[in-house]
């Protein structure tokens, strides 16, 4: 089995077009997401997302990498120093 690793992914939507895009997304890779927090921030009208995964370096770059491509979301990733064993689902 891959090794895994926890990353915090956090998402800026400024585009609301992009929400159901980007939920579908993170549901496609929900056997990975450990917590999911969503903010309305309605003065700036803007979401801000965090997300936590514990999964395989890949699976985290694949989906941020498809996240970011989504017009008017901006993503970073912060991964963990150490490398765990098996992900959640068993994969």
């Amino acid at each position: 089995m891959p090794e895994t690793r926890i990353a915090l992914l956090g998402i800026i939507l400024e585009d609301l077009a992009s929400v159901e895009a980007l939920n579908a997304l993170l549901h496609q890779y929900g056997a990975y997401i450990v917590g999911r927090m969503g903010i309305p921030y309605r003065p700036k009208q803007v979401n801000i997302i965090s997300v936590v995964m514990d999964a395989p370096n890949d699976v985290i770059s694949s989906l941020s990498g498809k996240v970011g491509m989504l017009p008017g979301v901006n993503i970073k990733t912060i991964y963990s120093k150490q490398n765990r064993g098996e992900p959640p689902c068993g994969n």
